[in-house]
């Protein structure tokens, strides 16, 4: 299995605060991999680094090879980059949304036509889509927006909290979303979560985060297990000295 996000030794200083401190993760072509822990943990600032929206004080990371720094505009081609404060344009319908972000992608009409379809089916909104956006709960408009940073099959989809301040099921719906894709599609994706009892339920590995560190990583069954936890707050607590 190749290697998609290769990232060694990351820092990243702002001022005085050290927001990355020797950060080093390997994510596998194919999987699902999480960075998870508390807020202000490192992790937006892990996932704007790998997607080329920061540069590293220190250290390298690598997207399929491609270096974030030396070969930024090619890795920019290969991924999406859904943030989790990201929004919609009010005044758009879904559909017109869809479109006029498949234009980013490709100029072809027949392109566009695929993406904004195979979007359609990945929002599971059906005839909600040619209402405005203005009109949607916050989980229709977090559906819209994973659809939209997975219409293009990247090679690498990153996503900051792609569940936040969703109810259960809209947020289970977007997790069923996510898994599906990465299975049908062969896409990877990395994903940022607060919430570590979610990830159990959708990443094939994750990092514990914290202060900008590594504090474990593996596979949730296996740190639980690793770590007599029955979870993976558990294992954070006890790997933290918390418990």
């Amino acid at each position: 299995m190749s290697v998609a996000v290769e990232a060694t030794d990351v820092v990243k200083v702002f001022g005085e605060i050290h927001a990355l401190d020797g950060l080093s993760f390997t994510v596998k072509s194919g999987e699902i991999f999480g960075l998870i822990g508390p807020n202000g943990a490192g992790k937006t600032t892990a996932l704007r680094v790998v997607s080329t929206l920061l540069l590293p004080t220190l250290g390298s990371v690598k997207v399929f090879r491609l270096d974030v720094v030396d070969k930024a505009s090619d890795v920019r081609r290969i991924i999406t980059y859904l943030p989790e404060e990201a929004g919609t344009y009010r005044n758009l319908s879904g559909r017109e949304y869809l479109e006029f972000m498949a234009k980013f992608n490709t100029k072809d009409k027949n392109e566009t036509r695929e993406m904004v379809k195979e979007a359609a089916e990945i929002t599971g909104l059906g005839k909600r889509l040619k209402d405005k956006t203005k009109a949607y709960s916050k989980g229709m408009k977090r559906r819209l927006l994973v659809a939209r940073a997975l219409m293009n099959k990247p090679k690498l989809a990153i996503l900051d909290e792609p569940t936040s301040g969703l109810d259960v099921l809209h947020a289970y719906h977007v997790r069923e979303i996510i898994k599906r894709y990465v299975k049908e599609q062969g896409v990877t994706v990395l994903l940022s979560s607060h919430n570590m009892l979610e990830v159990e339920h959708i990443c094939d590995r994750v990092a514990l985060l914290n202060k900008g560190k590594i504090v474990a990583e593996g596979k949730p069954q296996e740190l639980k297990e690793n770590f007599a936890s029955a979870n993976l707050e558990e294992v954070f607590a006890k790997v933290v000295g918390l418990a």
